[in-house]
Order: structure tokens, then sequence, then C-alpha cells
């Protein structure tokens, strides 16, 4: 199976990304790995962009789609079998959720969804249940969008919070690939 698999820069939870990322190439998935800019290109506190570049390489075994006109491509001339957003944050959802393409991830998740294939999100970002909530209700009511199910990270200290329960995206990811959501979609 063919994977778009795309890291955007919720920089913390990046080291959990990937570990399902060496989990999906361990178990044999064909990865193809998109980088939004500020993932691929900015260093902070949890790491160096360049770090997370070459394990993103070694885990794939090929170069990084990260810009636009190189992600353009990945939907009829070079379709994925599916595609998974993995941190995706709050910045991408609305974009997503009002069609705005202006990244290699935007640009390849709608070059994707134009082969009416599964794209499978999971979000972590502190503005979930609050100004993106709506933007998760669009994409909820959109064909072929899923999410990896949902929780409350640290309810009382971030408590518009939402973060994927990482440990459930091989399940959401076959779920989607039968056109289903992973349920209960808040754990």
């Amino acid at each position: 199976m063919k994977l778009g698999y795309a890291i955007c820069g919720s920089f913390c939870t990046i080291p959990r990304s990937l570990d399902i990322l060496r989990g999906l190439c361990g178990i044999g998935y064909d990865v193809v790995p998109i980088m939004s800019f500020n993932a691929s290109g900015t260093d902070t506190r949890f790491g160096r962009a360049e770090d997370v570049r070459a394990k993103v390489r070694e885990l794939c075994g090929r170069d990084i789609v990260d810009t636009i006109t190189a992600a353009e491509p990945l939907g009829p001339k070079e379709p994925l079998d599916a595609m998974l957003i993995c941190p995706c944050t709050g910045n991408t959802l609305a974009k997503l959720a009002c069609g705005i393409t202006d990244t290699p991830v935007t640009m390849a998740v709608k070059a994707h969804l134009r082969s009416d294939r599964p794209l499978v999100i999971a979000l972590a970002t502190n503005d979930a249940m609050s100004a993106n909530l709506r933007n998760i209700a669009t994409l909820l009511l959109r064909k072929n969008v899923y999410f990896v199910p949902l929780k409350q990270d640290d309810p009382t200290g971030k408590p518009h919070s939402l973060v994927a329960d990482f440990g459930l995206t091989p399940a959401a990811l076959e779920s989607a690939m039968s056109g289903r959501q992973l349920r209960p979609l808040f754990v």
C-alpha cells in the first residue's frame, strides 16, 4: 500500500509521529513522506529540523516532498492509496476546511482527495474545542476524510486542546481504508 505521510509543525508530538511512521514502514507500507514548511525547516526546543528530516528519510528510504510543486502530482498523476497527516496542526486543519492550498501538505491533500481516496488526520492542537471546532465538524462531513480518535491531553491546563490518540493511528488508517470512521471519535 502506498501511503502519503504528512508531518506538520506540532513539534511536541513529532517524536510520537516518528514512532508511528517507523511502525507503518515496519509492517510494509510504501511511504511517501511529506512535510510542511514549518516541520521541515524550524528548529525548536523539541529538536532540530534537519534531525527530523534525516530520520524521516532514513525510515522511508526516499526524499521528502517539501515543496508545493513536488506535492501537486500526488493525486491522479502519482496516486496514493491513502494519506495520513500525523501530526496535523490546527492551522493546517483550518486551511483544509477552507480549501486553502499554500503548503506542501495542503497541496498534497488537495491532489490526493481528487482521487476519492481516504485522508486520515491525527490532530494535535490547543484550540480544537474553540477556534477549530467548526473546522473539525466541516471535515467530519467531508467524504473520504477521517480522524484518528481524539482525547484531551490536559483538561485542566489546556481545556480547549485535543490530541489524537496516536496509538490508534494504524487502526484508524485501516478503518478509513474500509470507508469507516474509527469509533469512538473522542476517547
